[in-house]
C-alpha cells in the first residue's frame, strides 16, 4: 500500500508539474501577445507639412527657417546671433525660371557673394557684390557657355576682362 501511495504521489507530482509549466508557458505568451494590442507601436509619419519650419538655438532665437521666399521659390535661411539674415539657400522664382541659388550676405543683410544658375542653359555665374552693388561676375555665358568675366568700378562702369556678359 505504501509503495501505490508514493507511485501515485510521485505520478500526480509529474502531473502537476507538467501541467503547471505547460500552462505558466500558455499564460506568458498569452501576455505578450495581448501587450502589443494595448500599446500599438508607434509608426513615424513619412510626411510633415508645414509652411514655415524654425531652427531656433538654446536662447531662442530663429537661427535657421525652412520657407518659402516672397517671391515664390523655396529657400533655407540662415541667422547670425543677432538675427541678421547671412546666408540663402533657395530657388528664384518661377518668373526666373527657379533657378538655384546660394546668397552670402554682409552684416547689413545686402548680398555680397551670389552663386547660381542663370539662363536658358543654366550656366553657372558668381557675382561678388560690395555694399550692394555687383562688382565681379564670373561664369559661363547663358547663351554660348563661353566662360567670361566682367568688372565693376564703384561708379557701376562696367570693364569686361575677357569673354561677353
Amino acid at each position: 500500500m505504501i509503495n501505490k501511495t508514493l507511485f501515485a504521489a510521485v505520478l500526480g507530482g509529474l502531473i502537476g508539474g507538467i501541467a503547471g509549466a505547460y500552462l505558466a508557458i500558455h499564460l506568458a505568451r498569452g501576455a505578450t501577445a495581448v501587450q502589443p494590442g494595448i500599446a500599438a507601436p508607434v509608426h513615424p509619419q513619412a510626411v510633415v507639412s508645414a509652411s514655415r519650419i524654425e531652427l531656433r538655438d538654446t536662447d531662442g532665437r530663429v537661427r535657421a527657417e525652412l520657407a518659402m521666399s516672397a517671391d515664390g521659390g523655396p529657400a533655407l535661411y540662415f541667422f547670425d546671433a543677432a538675427g541678421r539674415n547671412r546666408m540663402v539657400m533657395g530657388l528664384y522664382s518661377p518668373a526666373e525660371g527657379e533657378a538655384p541659388s546660394l546668397v552670402l550676405n554682409d552684416a547689413q543683410q545686402r548680398a555680397a557673394g551670389i552663386f547660381r544658375l542663370f539662363g536658358t542653359l543654366d550656366t553657372p555665374v558668381v557675382v561678388l557684390k560690395s555694399r550692394g552693388h555687383d562688382r565681379s561676375v564670373y561664369g559661363l555665358n547663358p547663351n554660348s557657355t563661353d566662360p567670361f568675366l566682367a568688372n565693376y568700378t564703384d561708379d557701376g562702369t562696367k570693364s569686361d576682362v575677357f569673354g561677353r556678359y
